[in-house]
């Protein structure tokens, strides 16, 4: 699965879009502590009320908004677990009947509740329905209309949201012309920041993939790995975050601990090419091959395909292993890079880092950023001092 079709499939998630069509919702409200099922409901998606399908709407888009190996994880079934979820999801999936996919969805929910311990009330939510994909790239010159170039996937989407309570408040009643106190007892919903869910099946080549199921977190790398394993029977993924860290080990192992920020800037340029000239197709991977032309091209020395490929197997115990060029660099155009001293925090992007260096200033260690204009702090123009 790519950025691209992950695009796709949010981008239908709005209201009166003859792309997507929405069967069935079905709500379980959990109670905190005892994992108790209060209530649950199933509904036709067109009989609920279209404020509250503007509200679920919202929910589901912001569920499928993040990146990759961030928020978002495509993950494989494993193949040997007991009562597989992968099954139970595929039987939901094509079955036509709403009583059916309900009960299902309990034996799910009654995953979920296994050896875990909700701090809030939760609502969990789940939809049925089917989207409209592109069957392939779309010509411009073809007579075909972009209706006839699609066809309908199925999907299953599940949304997991906490609950908070309504803060108590003074109000005036304009009727009687006096304040009031007013206590809210029913819990709010927090649609607009779901703690986790997943898109079931995945999507490979704008074609379903039942192998596959994507999870989505509340927070950027902050997986629910207990979530990913005991309840939809998926395997465990490389991270962005853990990438990250396996290329600047192996960076470190052929460059030592210290590199001027030019040098780093080249790297990330380099990485950033890379991706760029990659765009349209399959996430570009980095083999060893690809981390020795980059570190030489970047102008770190004494770099050889063999050290690079003895770098690899030391810290991945896989000289052939590939890294996710998109995983290994902070994010190019933003301030992604965070650069913490004791009297100042300053970020920069990894396309800016090269106008930073670390200086030795009268026996002491400084950072200095070239800049074009003059710097101006709190309405004051700083003036200008001759090293």
């Amino acid at each position: 699965m790519i950025k691209k079709e992950i695009a796709h499939i949010r981008k239908h998630f709005k209201l009166d879009n003859e792309m997507l069509k929405i069967y069935d919702i079905f709500n379980v409200y959990i109670m905190k502590e005892t994992n108790e099922i209060y209530h649950y409901e199933r509904q036709p998606f067109a009989l609920v009320d279209r404020e509250k399908q503007e509200l679920y709407m919202a929910n589901f888009k912001k569920l499928l908004t993040g990146e990759l190996d961030q928020k978002m994880y495509e993950l494989r079934f494993q193949e040997a677990a007991e009562q597989p979820t992968q099954v139970l999801l595929h039987q939901a999936l094509v079955t036509g009947n709403p009583e059916e996919w309900q009960d299902l969805m309990l034996l799910l929910v009654d995953k979920m509740l296994a050896d875990t311990i909700y701090e809030q009330d939760t609502v969990i939510t789940f939809v049925r329905g089917q989207y409209a994909n592109p069957t392939k790239s779309r010509n411009e010159d073809a007579m075909e209309s972009e209706k006839n170039e699609m066809f309908s996937n199925l999907f299953i989407l599940c949304s997991v949201n906490s609950t908070e309570q309504q803060k108590k408040t003074l109000m005036f009643d304009y009727v009687e012309r006096e304040f009031k106190y007013n206590v809210f007892v029913d819990p709010i919903i927090k649609l607009n920041t779901p703690e986790q869910g997943f898109f079931y099946p995945s999507v490979t080549d704008n074609y379903s993939d039942v192998n596959r199921i994507l999870y989505c977190s509340g927070r950027a790398h902050e997986p629910n790995w207990q979530f990913i394993d005991q309840v939809l029977n998926a395997e465990k993924t490389v991270t962005a975050l853990e990438e990250r860290a396996i290329f600047e080990d192996i960076v470190n192992e052929l460059a030592g601990d210290q590199l001027d920020a030019a040098t780093i800037a080249h790297v990330y340029e380099e990485i950033h090419r890379v991706i760029e000239s990659n765009e349209e197709e399959e996430p570009p991977k980095l083999d060893y091959k690809d981390v020795e032309r980059i570190l030489a091209t970047s102008g770190v020395e004494n770099v050889t395909m063999e050290r690079v490929e003895r770098a690899f197997q030391n810290v991945v115990d896989d000289k052939n292993y590939e890294l996710k060029a998109s995983s290994v660099m902070p994010k190019f155009t933003s301030k992604s890079i965070k650069i913490e001293t004791k009297v100042a925090t300053i970020t920069v992007s990894p396309q800016d880092l090269r106008y930073v260096r670390q200086v030795n200033y009268q026996g002491k260690r400084c950072i200095m950023i070239e800049v074009d204009e003059d710097v101006v702090i709190e309405g004051f123009t700083l003036t200008m001092e001759t090293l």
